[in-house]
């Protein structure tokens, strides 16, 4: 059985069950997003709780992981930890885009926890918070090396806006 996907008969059979679940997945079984992928060489760490309300499964926790990301202003890989609250409900018949599908006895973590650990990563990653970035000229990374390019040359597109006057 795959180890994203958790038999939870037992609890199913008994209202107000709990149990508690800790779990190392390879970062390959989750997969990413676009160019933003899970480091490799480090496990992702689940502590989770499942519970039985009503006929549905509340899955509450939390997910530990380490993405490879590109700094968005000097284009360095950096490697960003991540810990995302896991707080999903698992029903037999859910509501799309809400709650997630309790399959027979069986749910599958795999979709939470990717899309929660998603959902806490960066939009502009950066290596960090002074980075200067590259420069527009030459494309030298200014964080290691300096350059004598002349920054102050606008684009042309713009010097119909030097002219304007704001009182």
């Amino acid at each position: 059985m795959d180890s994203l996907r958790c038999n939870v008969a037992d609890l199913l059979h008994r209202p107000a069950a709990r149990r508690l679940v800790v779990l190392s997945i390879d970062p390959e079984e989750l997969g990413g997003v676009g160019q933003t992928r899970l480091v490799s060489d480090e496990p992702v760490s689940v502590k989770i709780a499942f519970e039985h309300v009503s006929d549905s499964i509340v899955v509450n926790g939390q997910a530990a992981a380490v993405y490879e990301l590109t700094c968005s202003r000097c284009l360095e890989p950096i490697r960003h930890p991540v810990a995302a609250p896991v707080r999903e409900l698992f029903e037999h018949d859910p509501i799309e885009g809400q709650t997630y599908k309790l399959e027979g006895d069986e749910i599958d973590l795999g979709g939470p926890i990717r899309d929660n650990i998603l959902l806490q990563l960066p939009s502009a990653a950066l290596c960090k918070d002074d980075c200067v970035g590259l420069c527009l000229v030459c494309g030298i990374n200014r964080n290691t090396d300096t350059c004598s390019c002349d920054l102050t040359v606008m684009d042309p597109r713009w010097d119909a806006l030097k002219d304007i006057k704001i009182d």
